[in-house]
Order: C-alpha cells, then structure tokens, then sequence
C-alpha cells in the first residue's frame, strides 16, 4: 500500500491549515480562502519520490507560520482537470494564491530555507519565521531589484536583534540602491563594535564607498569611446569601471580593471587591482561576477 504524503488525518489546529482538495473544492478551497490567507498548493502525484521530499518540509513551515500561511495539496493523478488548466506539466509544483489569483511559484524539491524564503518574501515584514528567513527573503528582494520590500524586511528583523549584521548590512544596501548614501552611513553606524569585520558589513560598507566614488554617474558612453580610442588612458578605463559597476554591469566593470592590469599592473599604485577587490566586497561571493573576476584574477597574477 503507498505511503501517504499528504499528511491526511492532522489534528488540532494544524488540520485547518492542511488540506487535501479535489476538482470540484479547489476555489472554495484555494481561490476564496486565498482572500483570508497566503495558500500554497502542493500539486504532487504519489509515483513522485521528490514529492515525498517536499511535502514535510512544506507542512512544516504552514505549521511554524502562525496561521499566516495555509497548504492545500492537490493529486494530480486523481485531480488532472486544474493542472492540466494551470498547464503544470511536472511535479511538485508549488502555487502561492493571495487575493483570489497565483502571485508566485516554484517547481522541485527546494531545500526549507527557500521555502521559507518564499514565504516571507510574500507574507513581507511580521511574517512568523525565523530571522534567516526574513533576511534571504530580503536579500532574494534586492536582488529582483525590490529595494523597497527588501529593506522593510531587513528592518523588520532589526526590530527584534538590533545586533543583526546581516539586517544592518541588507538595509544600508538598500539606502544605497535608492541613492541615500547618508542613509546608508547611518545604518552602518548601528554595528556593534566588534562586529564590524563581518561579512555583510564589509560588503555593504564597499557598496557605499563605491557609491560614493560614481558620484552622480559619469557618462558610460564618452568613458567607452575614450577608453577604445586611447587604450593608455587606464584613468579613463578606470573611470568606466566604476560607472559600469555602479550601473550593474559587474562583469564589464572587472574586466575593465582586468585591461588595466594586463597593460600595467603598477599603474597608479596597483589601483585596478586593489579596486577589483573591493568590487568583490561590494558584490558579495553569491554574484557570478564575483567568482569569474576572482578567476580571471588568479590566472593574470600566477601566469
């Protein structure tokens, strides 16, 4: 006989918040109850094995949610009608519904802290999870450009551990994108003492100086044309670097330096050098440009 994953037969007051629907029950079910409340719908099958790896760790963050967040599972097997109209083709599949109508969704079996993520990033500030939670979820904003939602996150967490370095790091980040460098300075003035060589204080400490040397932006395309037409004048390309970097362009701002470096690495000090470096710092290790400049970094100094 299979297994059942569905968690039928929860008691107490988890079993309000754990359900199993059909075809027939799924708007009373999701579409309605997602006017009250954040609903999940699990679309699972029972030949699924990452199905069976899911599910717990789903039920397990509905339970940890306060009532915030409720799970409706639905067997794509017995129930192929809603699926097959929402055009989900694989399984599991995860639904958020909030409002009357899907807000967000993910495919595969995730680890819990993305789930938690998830929540959070949906729920936003007062959501019931744990600080790591609240703090990826913030961090997962602010890389989707949502400096807004990300910083009431990182300030919601701040509000219960104003030790937070991650919080205090996320939010003066988020200062930063919103172009309040005084902002972000005064957050960074809330780090305690001794930790103030931690990693998100670093990195958002180097944002800010980076901020700071852009100024109020420099013009991308002059910079390019005297780069490209004078190949010597590393201050321009240096220039460039930093405005590409303050504009999002990571990969171009390294390789910039990278030129400089291949061309004279003495130059002004070992400046391109030591400025890749910081943009390191400022991007975080998670940022793809981070690991292939450290790369292309490795191989001009040891070749």
């Amino acid at each position: 006989m299979e297994t059942p994953i569905l968690g039928q037969g929860e008691a107490g007051a988890d079993a309000g918040l754990i359900k199993d629907t059909t075809t027939a029950a799924f708007v009373a079910d999701v579409i309605d109850a997602s006017r009250d409340a954040l609903i999940r719908v699990d679309f699972w099958a029972p030949w699924c094995e990452p199905c069976k790896q899911l599910t717990p760790a789903l039920e397990k963050t509905v339970k940890a949610s306060g009532g915030a967040v409720r799970l409706v599972k639905l067997n794509i097997d017995e129930h192929p009608a809603i699926p097959g109209q929402m055009g989900i083709q694989s399984v599991p599949a995860v639904f958020a519904f909030k409002d009357g109508k899907p807000v967000d969704a993910f495919q595969g079996a995730v680890p819990e802290s993305q789930i938690k993520s998830f929540i959070a990033r949906l729920l936003g500030p007062g959501a019931k999870l744990d600080d790591a939670a609240e703090i990826e979820a913030a961090s997962q904003a602010l890389e989707a450009g949502d400096a807004s939602m990300a910083a009431r996150l990182f300030a919601a967490v701040l509000e219960k551990d104003s030790a937070n370095t991650d919080a205090i790091g996320g939010l003066a980040k988020c200062y930063v994108h919103s172009g309040d460098l005084a902002g972000a300075e005064e957050t960074l003035a809330l780090t305690p003492p001794d930790k103030a060589g931690t990693a998100a204080i670093a990195s958002a400490t180097a944002m800010l100086e980076l901020a700071r040397k852009s100024g109020d932006g420099a013009d991308v395309a002059a910079l390019r044309a005297e780069a490209e037409s004078n190949p010597g004048n590393h201050q321009a390309r240096f220039d460039l670097a930093i405005a590409l970097a303050t504009s999002g362009e990571h990969e171009g701002a390294a390789e910039e330096l990278l030129a400089i470096m291949r061309a004279d690495r003495e130059w002004n000090d070992d400046g391109a050098r030591v400025q890749l470096l910081q943009f390191f710092e400022a991007w975080g290790p998670k940022d793809p440009a981070t690991a292939a400049g450290r790369q292309a970094l490795s191989l001009l100094l040891f070749s």
